[in-house]
């Protein structure tokens, strides 16, 4: 019955919202406030099977790209790190160094070294979304329960045998933590870059659609990112699930949110 509440109203605000604002532009005027049905209507004109392959795909491609570089080099980095403290002593100058500069101030850097192409763009997304998994996968590796690795070691695991089945499986839960925040990122870094150097893509139709004061398209551009976000979101959520199953708290319920 508790879950069943929350299902409710998670489906009634959304619902409430759009009706009020439906309800409070209907006669609007205002040149960047156009009513939600003309948004409405531009998202239906726009967002065809034709318009998602134009511009949602490449998108989506240069994101998945981004995202899963990100992955993969923040999991060994921050494996690596919280596995060696003498490791961890000479890298954190130079990590913390590159984690305080904003991704956004390196679109430059990416242009001069990558070109208007895809590369620029996913090594941008790269830069600013690692950092989450790093961090997260270090505090993971460093709080395994030292009685866990003294029975490995008893046991005469091998190293790779223990990263693989002590070590990760163990951190696994605050891994999964970054991950689902280089996955925010991702989206974030994906339209800036398309915003400032792209022929194609969500940011670019977006700023294109400003820049020419088609203002419905616009926002409806905006919408079908909100709609990606709480769609890829709700992917992760379900996957983070199915992997972690074994883990009390996910298996309890108290790792759904």
């Amino acid at each position: 019955m508790r879950q069943r509440s929350y299902l409710l109203i998670e489906i009634a605000v959304p619902v409430a919202l759009i009706a009020g604002w439906w309800f409070v532009s209907a006669n609007s005027d205002h040149p960047f406030w156009p009513p939600l049905g003309d948004m409405w209507e531009a998202f239906l004109e726009k967002w065809t099977p034709e318009g998602i392959r134009a511009d949602v795909l490449p998108s989506l491609l240069r994101m998945a790209g981004g995202f899963l570089l990100a992955t993969a080099l923040g999991i060994a980095i921050g494996t690596a790190v919280g596995l060696s403290t003498q490791l961890r002593h000479y890298l954190d100058p130079v990590l913390q160094f590159l984690r305080a500069v904003p991704p956004p101030a390196l679109i430059p850097v990416a242009l001069l070294l990558f070109g208007l192409g895809d590369s620029g763009k996913i090594f941008l997304i790269v830069l600013g979304a690692v950092w989450p998994v790093v961090l997260s996968t270090e505090d993971g590796v460093r709080s395994v329960d030292s009685t866990l690795r003294d029975a490995a070691v008893v046991y005469r695991l091998s190293p790779w045998k223990r990263l693989r089945t002590v070590v990760l499986p163990s951190a696994s839960p605050h891994i999964f933590a970054g991950v689902r925040t280089c996955l925010s990122i991702s989206l974030l870094l994906m339209v800036i870059s398309e915003m400032v150097a792209a022929t194609n893509g969500l940011g670019h139709y977006i700023i294109q659609s400003q820049r020419t004061l088609d203002i419905s398209s616009m926002w409806s551009g905006m919408f079908l990112l909100g709609i990606l976000g709480y769609a890829l979101t709700a992917l992760f959520l379900l996957v983070q699930r199915r992997i972690l199953r074994w883990h009390p708290d996910f298996r309890s319920g108290a790792g759904r949110n």
